[in-house]
């Protein structure tokens, strides 16, 4: 199959996609669609509802935590190329990670109720 040939498909399949999504649309929306917001608060109240801060914390505790992913993935690769470098930044980030954990659970920081 020649290069013309699939992007001739490809191109048809696309365009009648296209075509199907505009000839059938959803013709009666959801009402929670249509509302403005979409994170469960109701809409006709007030706009300044108080938040639990201990909420904010854990989501930022957790997106901080959550970062360890990133910082950690390239750790096989690196592995190959300086291995004692890997070992003792692998292991500085993991040591920083933890005693944040531990102060975290020492604080009381990860308590949903007190």
């Amino acid at each position: 199959m020649s290069m013309s040939m699939m992007f001739l498909i490809t191109t048809t399949i696309t365009v009648v996609l296209i075509i199907i999504s505009f000839w059938l649309p959803q013709t009666t929306p959801d009402t929670e669609k249509l509302s403005p917001y979409e994170c469960g608060f109701d809409p006709l109240g007030t706009a300044r509802l108080p938040f639990s801060l201990r909420f904010f914390l854990v989501a930022i505790l957790f997106l901080l935590f959550d970062l360890e992913i990133a910082l950690l993935l390239p750790i096989p690769w690196a592995m190959n190329q300086q291995p004692t470098t890997t070992v003792i930044w692998t292991s500085t980030i993991i040591t920083l990670l933890t005693l944040g954990l531990v102060y975290e659970w020492m604080e009381g920081g990860l308590e949903w109720a007190e």
